[in-house]
């Protein structure tokens, strides 16, 4: 299956990218580099793209299996290295599970099956970088949840 794109440079270090399906964002460096700050850059996007990944995945399986989920957040930190090209050597995937009731086992299953099966996005990072996890299951209204 064929997947496209397009990002088309506006003006400094500025883009707007656009995907087959219409939606737009924009990308943009920072003011070091002619960027004016605009928008995300491009590293973001792959810490972004992880998480909306297995996040996407989590809040389904459990969906799925009728858990009482009222929110549902990874909290994603990459390492990058300091050479040419700053690749990324580890990212980790924090996910915050909120909900009053929710089975342990069914969360964990969920972020396991995400992790280890289903998000593509992980899949492909883990090739290169490595790729760890953890999770937290919060009551709805415990202090912190969002």
């Amino acid at each position: 299956m064929k997947m496209t794109s397009t990002v088309r440079w506006t003006d400094g270090m500025q883009f707007v990218g656009e995907t087959e399906s219409g939606h737009s964002l924009v990308i943009d460096g920072a003011p070091a580099v002619g960027g004016r700050n605009t928008g995300m850059r491009p590293m973001e996007m792959v810490l972004l793209a992880a998480a909306g990944c297995t996040a996407m995945d989590v809040v389904f399986m459990l969906k799925r299996a009728r858990q009482p989920l009222d929110d549902c957040w990874i909290e994603a930190e990459g390492n990058r290295v300091e050479e040419i090209p700053k690749v990324f050597d580890k990212i980790h995937l924090h996910y915050v599970i909120v909900g009053d009731g929710l089975n342990e086992k069914q969360v964990k299953r969920a972020v396991e099956m995400s992790a280890d099966k289903y998000c593509s996005v992980s899949h492909m990072l883990k090739a290169a970088v490595e790729v760890s996890y953890d999770y937290e299951i919060r009551l709805l209204n415990e202090e912190g949840s969002e």
